[in-house]
């Protein structure tokens, strides 16, 4: 009989909340999730921890020593830096979902060289967006033109600093307003729990220089709206996603979440459809 994957996880918010649901209601086949890790021993994944009697690591590195087949980091690009490439290098997998992280070249390399040497998973799913299939192999053909605009309700841009410096009065906001448009390797540091599926959408085709972001503040929008407009030698194609926004966590949607568990199921399964 096949061994079970062993999965940690880093991080206890929203994604960690519902890979635990899941994990305990049977739906993740073939999967055991052996330890949640936090920063410290009373943050709020010590809590989660103990809530689905799951061993607790009051710190990322302690899962060196646990050595699971695969950890799924869902905390921020600051434990994506201090931890990913610690990881890989031990020869243990990792799904990232906190991808703007790996706007920094130099952690990206470091990550790929690390993943390539030990021959660990390095694994950025799609989080909020789809079409990234497409994306790759059109790029094969020749990509000229990429881009995403991320619109999401004021709510969801409260908290972050670049926001607030601009002054935007995101409570009393009667009409859509750009937060910013540009590159995506300059625009996705400013919005570490908002835009990181523009990461993803760059990391996949034309790159975070060459890949156009806009983002959005609209009071007219109850639904995280992406829209993607690919164009090359293969054609175009535009995918718009309107997506749930996490009932706890308006930052990001119903569908990143879920593209974690389809992203642990991929891990454990011999049969893959699409690109």
């Amino acid at each position: 009989m096949k061994k079970p994957l062993r999965i940690a996880l880093l991080g206890g918010g929203t994604i960690a909340r519902l890979l635990l649901e899941e994990a305990r209601r049977g739906a993740l086949p073939g999967i055991e999730i052996v330890a949640l890790a936090g920063r410290n021993a009373t943050s709020p994944a010590a809590a989660l921890a103990r809530e689905f009697a799951v061993p607790y690591l009051p710190r990322g590195g302690a899962l060196l020593e646990l050595r699971p087949d695969a950890v799924v980091e869902a905390a921020s690009h600051d434990a994506v830096r201090q931890h990913l490439v610690a990881f890989l290098g031990a020869g243990i997998g990792v799904v990232v979902l906190s991808a703007g992280a790996l706007a920094d070249d130099a952690l990206r390399e470091a990550a790929e060289a690390a993943s390539r040497a030990s021959g660990a998973l390095l694994y950025v799913p799609s989080g909020g967006i789809g079409g990234l299939d497409a994306l790759k192999t059109a790029c094969l053909g020749g990509v000229d033109e990429a881009s995403i605009q991320v619109a999401k309700p004021p709510a969801a841009w409260k908290g972050i600093a670049y926001v607030e410096r601009q002054g935007v009065a995101l409570d009393r906001l009667t009409s859509a307003v750009t937060l910013f448009e540009g590159p995506a390797r300059e625009g996705v540091p400013h919005f570490p729990q908002n835009v990181n599926i523009a990461a993803v959408l760059a990391l996949a085709g034309l790159g975070m220089d060459r890949t156009r972001l806009k983002v959005v503040a609209d009071p007219a929008l109850t639904l995280n709206t992406h829209t993607i407009r690919i164009a090359g030698r293969c054609g175009r194609f535009t995918v718009v996603l309107e997506n749930v926004p996490a009932p706890d966590n308006p930052k990001t949607s119903w569908l990143a979440c879920y593209s974690a568990i389809a992203a642990l199921k991929t891990l454990g399964s011999a049969v893959r459809y699409g690109t």
